[in-house]
C-alpha cells in the first residue's frame, strides 16, 4: 500500500472514530497574485529579489517545476481553483471580470469549500475574491462595467460571494485596483464607501472608504490571516481550510514602508519580499499554535507576472527587466501569453511527516487539479458532474507520483485573448497567437497553429507543427472531446467515440 493510500485509509478511520489515527489535516492555500516562475530565488539563480520563506518552504517540502495556471489571467483561475473546472466552459471566455459583474460560480455548484464542510472542515477565504457578487442597486438598479458604485446600496448585505460558494467566512477587499475601495467582512463591507477615489490614486474609479490606503491591504491580510489561524489553534479537533488570497504582486504595487528597498528590483522586488515574509510569518503562525505538524501548506500563484518595475504602483510590461530581474526566467512570455510565462508558475507544499522535504517533482500539474487532490487527501468522493476538469496530483505530494503521471490525458490552458492551448507530454499546442493582449509586441495570425516540444526546446523558439502534423492533430481532437464531453477527466466509464481523426486542413 502506497503512503498516500495508507494516509487516506488513516484519515477515513479517523472519521469513523478510531482516535489512534492521524487526524485530517489542515490546509493552507496561498494564492499570490502575478508571481512569476523566476520570482523565487530557489528558482532562478540570477534573481534580484531574496525570498528567504519561499526557499524554506521549497526546502522542507516539495517543489514542482512543471505547475500551471488554467488561464494566464486572474479571474478564470480562481474558479478553476474553486470549482475543479475550466472557466472557458462558462460566460467568460476571455479576460477577466470587471468591476461590479455578477457571479461567475453557478450557485448549484460543488464547490472546493462546500466539499470540505461536508468532510467537517471550517472554511475561510482572506483577501482577493475577483469572481463577482450581486451589487444591491439602489431602486433596483444593475450596476455594470464602469460605474462608480454611487447607485449601490451599501446599508444591504452583498451575495453570491465567497459566502455563497462555501465559505464560512470572508475578510477581503474583493480587487484592489477596483471599486469599491474598502474592505468587506462576510457579507458586509466594514466601512462605508462615501467618497470617490481620487484620480491621483491608482486604480479604476469609484467609491473609496475614507482614508483608504492601497499599502494598508497586505498587512491587513497578513493580520487577519495570522489571527483566524489562531483562533483555530483553540479548537483542534475541527481541520480547517483556509485560502489565502493575496493582492500582490498585483497592480497596485504598494509595498508597506518596512519592506521598501530590500531588493535590487525597485518597488515590484520590495513587494515580492514582503508576500515572501508574510508566507514565513504564516508558517511562524502554525508552529506558535501547535497546528503545524498536521497542517498541508500549499503556495502557488494564479498565473505569470507582468513583469512591471511598480512605477507610480505599475510601470510598463517587462520594465522590471532593466533592473536585472526576470520574472518568467526561464520561460518566454508574461501574464496573459500563451507562452510558457504566461502560465508556468510556482508550486511549493509542505506537510511535517507526510512530505519529504527538498524534493523537486517534475509532475505536469494544472491548479484545477488542487480540488481533486484535496478531495483525495481529505477522503472525500466526487460525483461524475463535480469537478470534471479536476485531477489528483495527492501521490505526487507524498512520493514519487511517477506511476499514475500519464493518469491525465491532457491539460488545457487559456491565454487572456481566449486562445486554447494543449499540453500532453513533453508536446504543447499553441491554437492562435502565442502572445496575449498585455504583450502583443509580435504579429500575431488568429487562425495559426504552434507546436513546441519543451523537452528538447523548453524556450518555444522552433514550431514543428510540419515536422509532426498527426501529433497537433491529434491533440486538437483531444480538445475536441473535451469541449463536447463537457469534462476532460473521466472517473466512470469514458464514452467511446467513432470521432474523425482531425487532419491539418479541418482548422
Amino acid at each position: 500500500m502506497t503512503a498516500t493510500r495508507l494516509l487516506l485509509l488513516c484519515i477515513l478511520l479517523a472519521a469513523s472514530g478510531c482516535s489512534t489515527t492521524r487526524p485530517a489535516p489542515n490546509v493552507v492555500l496561498i494564492l499570490a497574485d502575478d508571481m512569476g516562475y523566476g520570482d523565487l530565488a530557489v528558482q532562478n539563480p540570477e534573481s534580484q529579489i531574496p525570498t528567504p520563506s519561499l526557499d524554506a518552504l521549497a526546502a522542507e517540502g516539495v517543489r514542482f517545476t512543471d505547475a500551471h495556471s488554467p488561464s494566464a489571467v486572474c479571474s478564470p483561475t480562481r474558479y478553476g481553483i474553486l470549482t475543479g473546472r475550466y472557466s472557458w466552459r462558462t460566460r467568460l471566455q476571455r479576460g477577466v471580470l470587471f468591476e461590479w459583474e455578477r457571479p461567475l460560480i453557478e450557485p448549484e455548484r460543488l464547490t472546493l469549500p462546500k466539499a470540505l464542510k461536508e468532510r467537517g472542515y471550517h472554511t475561510a477565504l482572506i483577501g482577493k475574491w475577483h469572481i463577482g457578487w450581486e451589487w444591491p442597486g439602489i431602486d433596483g438598479y444593475q450596476p455594470k462595467r464602469g460605474d462608480t458604485g454611487d447607485r449601490i446600496d451599501f446599508d444591504q448585505p452583498l451575495s453570491g460571494g465567497p459566502l455563497g460558494t462555501g465559505f464560512d467566512s470572508y475578510f477581503g477587499d474583493d480587487v484592489p485596483n477596483y471599486p469599491p475601495y474598502t474592505f468587506i467582512e462576510n457579507d458586509r463591507v466594514l466601512e462605508t464607501p462615501t467618497l470617490q477615489k481620487p484620480a491621483s490614486m491608482f486604480g479604476a474609479p469609484g467609491v473609496m472608504a475614507p482614508n483608504w490606503k492601497l499599502d494598508a491591504v497586505m498587512p491587513a491580510i497578513r493580520d487577519r490571516s495570522i489571527a483566524y489561524i489562531e483562533s483555530r489553534g483553540s479548537r483542534p479537533k475541527q481541520p480547517f481550510f483556509l485560502f489565502v488570497s493575496l493582492t500582490a504582486q498585483h497592480t497596485p504595487i504598494a509595498p508597506a514602508a518596512e519592506f521598501q528597498g530590500h531588493s535590487n528590483a525597485g518597488a515590484y522586488g520590495d513587494y515580492v519580499f514582503q508576500l515572501d515574509q508574510m508566507v514565513g510569518a504564516l508558517i511562524d503562525t502554525l508552529k506558535a499554535t501547535g497546528l503545524d505538524d498536521n497542517t498541508l501548506v500549499m503556495f502557488t500563484s494564479d498565473n505569470g507576472s507582468p513583469a512591471r518595475d511598480g512605477e507610480a504602483m505599475s510601470g510598463g510590461l517587462n520594465s522590471v527587466r532593466a533592473l536585472g530581474h526576470n520574472p518568467s526566467r526561464p520561460w518566454r512570455g508574461i501574464k496573459g501569453d500563451a507562452w510558457e510565462g504566461g502560465h508556468r508558475v510556482p508550486f511549493l507544499a509542505r506537510w511535517p511527516g507526510q512530505i519529504a522535504g527538498d524534493r523537486v517533482s517534475d509532475r505536469t500539474i494544472s491548479l484545477v487539479d488542487s480540488f481533486a487532490t484535496l478531495a483525495e487527501i481529505t477522503g472525500t468522493a466526487l460525483a461524475e458532474d463535480a469537478a470534471e476538469d479536476s485531477a489528483s496530483f495527492a501521490s505526487a505530494l507524498t512520493e514519487d507520483g511517477s506511476a499514475d503521471q500519464n493518469s491525465r490525458e491532457a491539460i488545457v490552458l487559456h491565454s487572456d485573448e481566449g486562445y486554447f492551448v494543449v499540453r500532453q507530454e513533453n508536446w504543447k499546442l499553441i491554437l492562435g497567437c502565442g502572445s496575449g493582449g498585455f504583450s502583443r509586441s509580435e504579429p500575431c495570425q488568429e487562425d495559426s497553429w504552434q507546436l513546441y516540444d519543451l523537452a528538447a526546446d523548453p524556450g518555444e523558439t522552433s514550431n514543428v507543427l510540419e515536422d509532426h502534423p498527426a501529433i497537433a492533430a491529434k491533440m486538437a481532437t483531444t480538445l475536441e472531446h473535451y469541449q463536447a464531453d463537457g469534462r476532460s477527466v473521466y472517473r466512470g466509464s469514458k464514452p467511446s467515440r467513432l470521432t474523425k481523426v482531425a487532419t491539418l486542413s479541418d482548422r
